[in-house]
């Protein structure tokens, strides 16, 4: 039990903001979803799926805008998460190519932006100065997202294939998302 309580606060102590970015090493690791909520919208420029839900995409949250988002809606096809912080000079190397590249497969692989560990002002001021205003983003200030998939450090992507199933955790730089993204969508 006690070993329990030691890895609850470093989690949240990681949470919080000590995390640094990635370091480019970071290896694909297992999900523990465990969490079930209710459903909601599809975000803007993401059309809903007929499809039922898989216990990965049972997930809800507040886009930037305060609108409601349901990943539900994501289901049936392959989806892109990505983790960052505001802060984050990985995660800003890495905006360009997601905000060049997510747009053209929004209709085939959604990428999802998950914005975490810093204030809302500075989270729209990233997307305002990397132009990710195509990118639907969550704001996830409060790390249920982040928890939900046991993120522990930013930048990370996390790639979903249409099943449902998590294909790959971890660091991607714009190469390897871009070729990633296109072997989902094929």
């Amino acid at each position: 039990m006690r070993t329990r309580a030691v890895t609850a606060v470093v989690l949240a102590v990681a949470l919080l903001g000590t995390a640094s970015c990635a370091d480019g090493g970071a290896l694909p690791r297992p999900v523990g979803v465990t969490q079930s909520t209710g459903a909601g919208p599809a975000p803007t420029g993401v059309p809903a799926s007929a499809a039922p839900a898989p216990e990965t995409l049972r997930f809800t949250g507040r886009t930037l805008d305060g609108a409601p988002f349901s990943a539900a809606g994501l289901a049936g096809r392959p989806v892109v998460l990505w983790f960052w912080a505001p802060w984050c000079a990985t995660c800003a190397s890495q905006a360009w190519t997601v905000a060049e590249v997510a747009p053209a497969y929004r209709d085939t692989v959604p990428v999802i932006g998950v914005a975490g560990l810093g204030e809302r002002q500075a989270i729209r001021d990233f997307v305002t100065e990397f132009e990710l205003e195509r990118v639907p983003t969550l704001d996830d200030r409060e790390g249920a997202i982040w928890r939900r998939f046991e993120v522990v450090e930013q930048s990370t992507f996390v790639l979903i294939d249409r099943n449902g199933r998590v294909t790959y955790q971890g660091f991607l730089d714009g190469e390897a998302f871009t070729r990633r993204l296109a072997q989902l969508a094929g």
